[in-house]
């Protein structure tokens, strides 16, 4: 694959990004995209490496190796044809993905992988470029329908694979516009929303209707779709998420995170301040800001608040540092614990870890601070780890802003989840069998984080294709779909 030697001849090159004091000023995307014939030597790095590692890290299974290998040899457009073979939304996974695949290269032993997300998003980039991505319309209609229930990854994937089958698709969301996650939860200077809408109008011309600001449970009932419809999808996501259940959590000034988010998104998308922020605006413009929860949704948060303008911007987490670097031998090729800086805490934040808050203060209602203690974790009876406080290790933080991103505790059962009157896993997710992705309900299914709980775009992806196979199957014995 790519050039023999290429791993030894050539460097690592990553693409290269606005100064943090430029993309500060806009919500625009900041990456630039390397030239052609850089990454053409990029990919030619792809060594023969034997077994493909980087495919047990792509949930989505890329053929990685071979796409690499055409674009080291300037076979531009069949590297998009692979691509989406096996991904219907490159672009999206292009720009975040956290890129396990990589974890997973081979050269990754030797900290220098290849730069497969950058090869990725470049291929699918450069075919919108130059017209080579168009509508895959079915040959024949098979007079079946299907319902499917939130717009996000899993829900977009399904509904093109679905309509490319020759099913009649319906794709239902709450929100005004289509995208779910995508739309609302991701700001739009790591992924720009034009790249949703272009995916929307490729997806109309291969049949699937669109049905934004409409609330199935709600405004729509489960049992008026069951009725219209031979088959339901539930991928409405897992958004519920993880409280904060401390003294004073209801004054004014503490929120969740993705409140937060997408009032942003809606102000880029051109929406007036009242139908942004209907419920009161959310700014951390002159303010200290304090976001509890490490993971990326509480990087999107920092981003966001050095955007608005905060004084300053304080990151919480309650696990310990990771270390530096992963021990190899012990990791490769898995996902590596490991300590990162995103884009966004580049930008500037203070960042704390092993810290448990105790308590919010308050005056006159308002946010004025947190009481905070270290924590340490300590091996306890039966193998399980036990959050102890460090004696003495108590602290105050200032803050008038307090945004939780503290993850998602699976789907929201009101409405939706409750009228399907499927079987929920331990873990209050909708339970479903990967085979096929049928939930104990007749005609209904779920993929994505409703399914699986909160995870990756790439994940949803996958789930989204394989259970369209499913619902596939389920209305024609047998199905020609990839999984």
């Amino acid at each position: 694959m790519g050039k023999i030697t290429g791993f030894l001849e050539i460097e690592r090159q990553e693409r290269g990004y606005d100064k943090p004091e430029q993309r500060l000023e806009n919500y625009r995307e900041f990456v630039h995209p390397l030239p052609y014939g850089e990454v053409s030597k990029q990919a030619a790095r792809c060594m023969d490496c034997g077994i493909p590692f980087c495919h047990q890290g792509c949930p989505v299974n890329n053929q990685i190796p071979d796409w690499n290998n055409l674009v080291y040899r300037d076979q531009w457009r069949t590297a998009m044809e692979n691509l989406h073979s096996t991904n219907n939304f490159p672009e999206f996974t292009g720009r975040i993905c956290p890129a396990p695949c990589e974890a997973s290269c081979t050269l990754n032993i030797q900290e220098n992988p290849v730069t497969i997300k950058t090869i990725e998003c470049q291929i699918v980039d450069r075919a919108w470029e130059e017209g080579w991505i168009q509508p895959v319309v079915a040959p024949k209609k098979t007079g079946k329908t299907v319902a499917v229930v939130g717009s996000g990854p899993a829900g977009m994937a399904c509904a093109q694979q679905l309509a490319r089958a020759g099913h009649s698709v319906t794709l239902f969301e709450k929100s005004d516009r289509i995208g779910g996650l995508l739309r609302y939860g991701i700001p739009d200077f790591k992924m720009e929303k034009h790249l949703i809408d272009r995916r929307i109008r490729q997806m109309e011309a291969e049949g699937v209707a669109f049905r934004p600001g409409v609330e199935v449970g709600v405004g729509v009932s489960v049992e008026m779709l069951l009725a219209d419809y031979d088959a339901l999808v539930l991928s409405g996501g897992a958004e519920a998420p993880r409280d904060l259940t401390v003294e004073n959590r209801d004054v004014s000034g503490i929120h969740f995170a993705m409140d937060f988010l997408t009032q942003q998104n809606k102000r880029i998308a051109g929406d007036a301040e009242e139908k942004a922020a209907p419920h009161g605006t959310l700014s951390a413009k002159g303010k200290h800001v304090v976001v509890i929860g490490g993971g990326d949704t509480g990087s999107d948060c920092i981003g966001t608040s050095n955007r608005h303008g905060a004084v300053s911007v304080t990151q919480l987490e309650i696990m310990p540092q990771p270390p530096a670097k992963e021990n190899k031998l012990l990791v490769w090729p898995d996902w590596p614990l490991r300590f990162r800086t995103s884009s966004s805490q580049e930008e500037g934040c203070e960042r704390d870890f092993a810290v448990q808050t105790k308590r919010a203060i308050a005056k006159d209602g308002k946010i004025t601070g947190l009481e905070c203690v270290k924590v340490d974790w300590q091996l306890g009876d039966g193998g399980k780890m036990n959050l102890v406080e460090v004696p003495g290790s108590e602290f105050t933080l200032k803050a008038d802003l307090v945004l939780l991103a503290m993850g998602f505790v699976g789907p929201r059962k009101a409405g939706l989840v409750e009228q399907a009157g499927v079987e929920l896993d331990p873990r209050g997710n909708v339970k479903a069998a990967t085979s096929n992705y049928k939930t104990s309900a007749p005609k209904i299914f779920s993929c994505g984080d409703m399914r699986r709980g909160q995870s990756l775009v790439v994940w949803a992806i996958r789930e989204g294709r394989q259970c369209a196979r499913g619902v596939d199957e389920f209305l024609m014995g047998s199905s020609e779909l990839p999984r």
